[in-house]
């Protein structure tokens, strides 16, 4: 078993920057990609950014490329989302997951908790 545990959530003004943390425990010795999703009010989960096991290649939804980074830090477990020059609309749950059978459309074997990022105008 993999458990994902978010933080770094909270208020920002429009504008402003979050950086999301995922940590990883459990099944540690096997590295697995990992995806940022998020839910907004009333709207279904989407994608945001991947990352493969060695942090080489990502990919980003349209919506926040340019503006949001994924990286991670192996040696510590951790897993992050930087998200810079956010707006209102970018306000929603953000999730992290592990372990993809496709990347984009939320087929994640592991998911953690959510953190809650608010965005005001």
């Amino acid at each position: 078993q993999v458990q994902l545990v978010e933080s770094g959530g909270g208020l920002v003004q429009a504008g402003g920057s979050l950086r999301l943390s995922c940590a990883v425990s459990g099944r540690t010795g096997t590295i697995y990609p990992m995806g940022w999703f998020r839910q907004a009010p009333g709207k279904e989960r989407e994608f945001v950014a991947y990352i493969n096991w060695s942090g080489d290649n990502t990919y980003y939804a349209d919506f926040v490329k340019g503006r949001f980074t994924v990286s991670r830090d192996n040696a510590k477990n951790m897993v992050y989302l930087q998200m810079n020059s956010l707006k209102p609309e970018d306000t929603a749950v953000y999730y992290c997951a592990a372990r993809p059978h496709s990347v984009y459309d939320g087929a994640y074997t592991y998911w953690g908790q959510g953190t809650q990022v608010t965005v005001s105008s």
